[in-house]
């Protein structure tokens, strides 16, 4: 039976040992804290995470293939190996929108040419109603990358109270602050801060009423988080995602040359809310790290597109996480497999997120002594280009396993 050994790091716990895996089912079979002999053994430069899994990712693939330039399953799964997660969510956004059955359906089967997992969500739109099987729903509040949105709070909730007790994940822009702010003259004072938290206010309000899994997609604001805890507190079933671009970069680094190609939505933030957010996922107030990966071409960038691609560096900004930001590895492994796992596992047969037999043999194996530098060159996400390129980052991605396949970024 195969076997590595090494430092493992759970959201509970760090030990070295062993894990012993089924090749035929790609599921743990045995963890010890005996190392043993193993097949693999990485040395003490390196840390072994239950497979990284990114919940918020735009493959753009759909029936119709339109947007398969931008990016498609095959090129989004070697993106996602090269950046350490071996399993990622595509959200719904599309041309051709799963919010049907069969349209849902048809997307699914397109997946099957990835070699990472994945989930898709479904999509809620005016006039739509739940599938007739389980999925993650999201809902964009506002106009953003796409035609799947809603003009106004009253024709959002309309729709909303059909998805009574689903998973419903929301992109929280009021369509009203949109609208009077659209002639501003920055991309930032066009969907300022108060269009974040005055939509919070409302999705949070939908989640309580309806009895939702709530999710909020990209937070981006202090206010925002502040709003998220209160809710907590009085019982409210809420969770919420972080990008890497709102932790690392912020309004302050904003300059003429950058500013098209660091606009995504919601937007860069002041450095106050950059801070407010790296505290939060120091505190655990956030569940999860989610890359909102958006591969646009540098032709859509240059036009003003909104959207950054960042799954070819999931892995490495962790590690600039824990080395550079004082955030603990443990931390990492909840925010990047534990909670995302717990949300993925409501819908797919197999359990991932946790170093435990039955679950998936899946890892992230990051090289905590080797920094790297980024290019351009070393995306493989079909959009070929990263907001980091340039940068060094302090760790690598040494090796991605999925299911027990193992896969050497280096070499994808």
């Amino acid at each position: 039976m195969p076997s590595l050994a090494g430092t493992f790091v759970t959201h509970n716990n760090t030990f070295s040992g062993r894990v012993d895996y089924n090749p035929d089912t790609g599921l743990i079979e045995r963890v010890d804290t005996a190392l043993g002999q193993a097949d693999i053994v990485y040395d003490d430069n390196c840390l072994i995470f239950p497979g990284f899994i990114d919940i918020h990712v735009h493959a753009r693939e759909d029936a119709g293939g339109s947007q398969n330039y931008k990016e498609d399953f095959a090129s989004a799964s070697l993106a996602a190996l090269h950046g350490g997660v071996t399993h990622i969510c595509d959200m719904p956004n599309n041309p051709v929108p799963p919010v049907t059955d069969a349209a849902y359906r048809r997307k699914e089967a397109l997946t099957r040419k990835a070699d990472v997992g994945v989930t898709l969500y479904g999509g809620i739109g005016p006039g739509t109603r739940p599938l007739s099987f389980t999925v993650p729903y999201k809902a964009y509040m506002g106009p953003s990358v796409g035609d799947l949105f809603f003009e106004t709070p009253a024709q959002l909730e309309e729709t909303i109270r059909h998805y009574e007790g689903r998973f419903v994940s929301f992109h929280v822009e009021d369509p009203a602050l949109l609208k009077e702010h659209a002639q501003a003259d920055t991309h930032e004072a066009r969907r300022p801060v108060a269009a974040e938290t005055i939509a919070m206010e409302f999705a949070l309000y939908l989640i309580e009423t309806y009895r939702l899994h709530g999710k909020i997609c990209h937070l981006s604001t202090g206010d925002g988080l502040r709003q998220i805890t209160a809710a907590r507190a009085r019982g409210v079933d809420v969770t919420c995602e972080v990008t890497p671009h709102h932790l690392f970069f912020d309004q302050a680094g904003l300059t003429e040359k950058n500013h098209l190609w660091l606009q995504m939505n919601p937007p860069l933030r002041p450095p106050a809310d950059r801070e407010a957010l790296l505290a939060g996922l120091r505190s655990g107030a956030i569940d999860y790290l989610a890359t909102d990966h958006a591969p646009h071409t540098r032709a859509e960038k240059k036009a003003g597109t909104s959207g950054v691609p960042l799954l070819d560096t999931y892995g490495h900004f962790a590690g600039w996480l824990i080395k550079e930001r004082g955030v603990d590895a443990q931390t990492i492994a909840r925010v990047c497999a534990y909670e995302p796992g717990r949300f993925v596992n409501h819908f797919t047969e197999q359990k991932m997120g946790q170093i435990t037999p039955g679950y998936a043999a899946s890892f992230t194996v990051l090289d905590m002594s080797t920094p790297t530098t980024i290019t351009n060159e070393q995306v493989r996400s079909k959009a070929a280009w990263t907001p980091f390129a340039g940068m060094t980052l302090p760790v690598t991605v040494r090796q991605t396993i999925v299911n027990g396949r193992v896969y050497d970024p280096s070499e994808i």
